[in-house]
Formats: structure tokens, sequence, C-alpha cells
């Protein structure tokens, strides 16, 4: 067949994701076998057909357009004629503009797995919830009443009790982590509504951590321009969470005595927030994947454990308002994970 040696074709035709091979018109002139699965119909009956009479959806045919200025258009759509079949679409026009190849990608089951994870982790993490939160109350209210009764309770008991709370804030943290997680995959997006103040916003959520920044024998020191930085747009209880996460993790690698500064600085037109440590660093090879899901640079160098979600939900929740985010560290002398948003524009958009 013209434009497709009998080697390539052969490949094409062994392969379980679909080939279509498109002319200037966007009429098939090659569909390898699953690609004729994928739109339900006989072997061969693909040739000759425009794409639109091939799979009756629209969508297919705009991603084919849209790769024509562009050179190349990716998108996932499920298909109505294909029981119901989601399929991850790639189109790439060649240079000469001639032809437009189509692959197609079946994860009808990668999305069944997902949303059974999410199900499962939302639930168990509602379930998990009432009773850890009923917990750490106790915890907190048995450390105030051991600090109150003094020498009357043994050192060593007393000690054992800040554990306790520690160990059970940790729980509660890992619970949180999981119930944001079941919620990102869930695919609802974020309403980038309120005009945030980050500086403010920062001193706010490193209060909330002072406490287990102190029993973790740890100083949190906020660095803050003293003329304010402009607002941004977004969802301030989520920044929030951002802000809150990379402290925690912060506080966890330091050593004891250790200092964590936050920072926000104006550097227009972003906002930008750090938080610096001087604890045990990440090695090199690691730094491109501290953002990932379920990534721990070290189980055994971390006190307190975690789920490795904390800065993988962080990243989604910066990039879901525009902004990036990034770290800076060297082994053996600390980690500056820092984060920039664009300043809202005077309408209260991000600019």
């Amino acid at each position: 067949m013209a434009g497709l040696s009998d080697d390539l074709r052969l490949l094409a035709d062994s392969l379980v994701v679909g080939v279509i091979r498109l002319d200037l018109e966007l009429v098939v002139r090659y569909a390898n076998p699953a690609a004729h699965v994928f739109a339900g119909r006989p072997p061969g009956t693909l040739i000759g057909r425009s794409l639109m009479e091939a799979f009756i959806d629209r969508r297919i045919e705009e991603l084919a357009e849209t790769a024509g200025p562009s050179g190349v258009a990716t998108g996932e759509l499920t298909l109505r004629s294909a029981e119901g079949l989601s399929l991850v679409v790639r189109a790439r026009r060649t240079a000469d503009g001639q032809v437009t190849w189509l692959t197609l990608e079946d994860v009808s089951e990668l999305r069944r797995l997902q949303r059974i994870r999410s199900e499962f982790v939302d639930n168990l993490s509602h379930e998990l919830r009432t009773p850890l939160t009923n917990v750490s109350l106790l915890a907190e209210t048995l450390v105030r009443e051991s600090e109150a009764a003094g020498e009357q309770i043994p050192a060593r008991m007393r000690d054992r009790i800040n554990k306790i709370e520690v160990e059970t804030g940790h729980l509660v943290q890992m619970v949180s982590e999981l119930l944001d997680l079941a919620r990102i995959e869930s695919g609802r997006p974020m309403l980038l509504l309120d005009r945030v103040d980050l500086g403010r916003l920062a001193a706010a959520s490193v209060d909330r951590l002072r406490l287990f920044a102190e029993r973790q024998g740890v100083q949190l020191v906020v660095d803050l321009p003293s003329a304010g930085v402009p607002p941004v747009s977004g969802a301030e209880e989520r920044l929030g969470q951002v802000i809150i996460n990379l402290v925690h993790n912060a506080v966890k690698f330091s050593p004891d005595g250790g200092e964590v500064t936050i920072r926000v600085e104006d550097r227009a037109p972003e906002i930008v927030v750090s938080v610096e440590d001087r604890g045990i660093g990440i090695p090199r090879g690691s730094q491109d994947r501290v953002f990932e899901r379920f990534y721990k640079v070290d189980r055994a160098r971390v006190r307190g454990g975690g789920t490795g979600l904390g800065l993988s939900i962080a990243r989604h929740v910066v990039e879901g308002h525009g902004g990036r985010i990034w770290v800076v560290s060297e082994e053996g002398r600390g980690s500056n994970f820092s984060f920039a948003l664009p300043v809202a524009d005077p309408q209260g958009t991000p600019g």
C-alpha cells in the first residue's frame, strides 16, 4: 500500500494500539485490525471512509483537524459506538502536511481500576477519619493533663504520651492526604474564586504547625515583605494545604534543633513562596521524582513516615492554579521547595 512498506504494515497489524492513516481530506487510507475493533467494524471496512463515517464521532475528527496547524494533538474520549471504550487518541501530521496519523490506545481497564482505587481510598479514609479524630483529641487532652500534673507523672510516661500525640498526628495527616488523593482522581475542578494574600496565608499556615514543629525540636521562621504582596486568584483552602504540606515535609526531614524558613516574595508577575530546611537533603537522582505520587526518597531517613502523597498533592494544586513548583536541594545541606503563582489582575483572574 502506498506510503506504508510491507514490514511497517506487518508491524502495525500486530499492534494492540489502533493505527490509522488519513489523507489530506481525512479519509482513511490504512487502518490496522485494532482500529477496526475500536470502531466496531469488520476488518477492512474502514478503508475509503471519512473519519466521521468510520467512528460516527465528531470529536475524533476535530482532534485530527487540530493536528493540522500544530502538527500534533492528543485527547481522551469515550466512544459511544464501541460499548463505552475509553480511548487516548493521538494525532500527528507529517512534515509535508499530506498525511495525518492517528493512534488509538484503549485505557478503559486502566480508568476502571483507577475508579475502584479512588472509591476504596475515599471510603476507607472516611471510615478512619472519625475514630482518628477522637483519638487525636484524647491524645491532646492527655498531653495537656500530663503537663499540668508536672512531677506527679514520671518523665518517661510524659514522653510516651507526647509520642502518642505525635504519631496520632501523623495518622491524621495520612488519612487527610488519602482523601485529597481521592478528590484529585475524581476529576472535580478546583474553583479559583478567592483573592488570596499568600503572605497572610503563609503566616496562618505556619501557626497551625508551630506546636508540631516545637515537639519535633524544629524552629519555624516566617520571612514576609514589610509592604505585603499582591493577591493571587485561587482556592485559599487548597493553597493553604500546599504550604502546610511543604512545611510539614520540611519539619520531618529536619534534625533536632534545626530551622525551617518560610519566605514569601513578590517577583512580578509572580508571587513565590519557598520553604527552606537545613535537613538531610535529597539525592540528585531523586529530585526529579519527589513530586510523583507515593514516591519516597528513603523511608529509613524520615521520622514519622507518611504516604508519599504530600508533594504530589502540592504539585497538583499549584499546577491547577496555573503555577509551577520545584525543588533545589543538596544532600547533607538541606532543601528549598518553592512554588510560584501568577498575580491576580484587577478583575480577580490570574494574570
